[in-house]
């Protein structure tokens, strides 16, 4: 099986290549595919834009997975402006590189005192020949996930590129988040539910813990 991995960001690549790893299964990114062209996120959260995602990519693979995730930081109410919400990459309009993200997020830790916590909400979509499926984590589900954004980054953490807030994300226990790499990126990204809904939609039989 060859499935087709809605994105172009390398850490989010190798990550659904290891939770979702299986023999005679490959996965291709749009880069590895050749695919430049993409659909307007009109979705009002995660899992719709995720769904706007996987309908558009289906028309060039049979099996495809897209995400899409939010950045939510608990002290802020949803409607405050400095909320990120939907627009991580684009908080206030702007587009933001992996360098432009760290300073700008830092610096909005830095004015709620030094460190908030924050967590992400992640929808995700499976389009197969027999259709199109999604899934979003609950709000509860996504705080188990909860960590803290800083505005300082840890001594001699580089960063990853495509997520660059982790090289400024700590544990709730303090530990960073690169100390670990991707091994434990599923406590990242909070409940599991999300794995058990891709491993259905794709017909996988489900794996040990990781």
């Amino acid at each position: 099986m060859r499935i087709l991995l809605g994105t172009t960001n390398p850490a989010k690549a190798a990550f659904f290549r290891k939770m979702l790893a299986r023999d005679g299964v490959s996965f291709v990114t749009l880069r590895d595919a050749g695919i430049s062209g993409e659909p307007s996120e009109t979705g009002a959260t995660p899992q719709e834009n995720a769904a706007i995602k996987a309908a558009f990519y289906g028309a060039y693979a049979d099996y495809v997975i897209c995400n899409d995730s939010g950045l939510y930081l608990d002290p802020l109410a949803l409607d405050d402006p400095r909320q990120p919400g939907l627009h991580v990459r684009t908080p206030r309009g702007v587009y933001l590189d992996d360098a432009a993200m760290r300073a700008y997020y830092s610096g909005l830790a830095h004015e709620l005192g030094g460190r908030v916590l924050a967590y992400y909400l992640n929808g995700f979509a499976v389009h197969t020949p027999h259709g199109l499926k999604s899934y979003m984590q609950s709000r509860e589900e996504a705080r188990r996930g909860a960590f803290w954004l800083v505005d300082t980054p840890p001594l001699n953490c580089q960063s990853r590129p495509g997520w660059p807030l982790d090289s400024i994300s700590l544990y709730r226990d303090g530990r960073p988040f690169l100390q670990e790499g991707v091994q434990q990126a599923a406590q990242e990204w909070g409940d599991r539910g999300w794995v058990r809904f891709l491993e259905a939609a794709l017909g996988f039989s489900p794996r040990e813990e990781i």
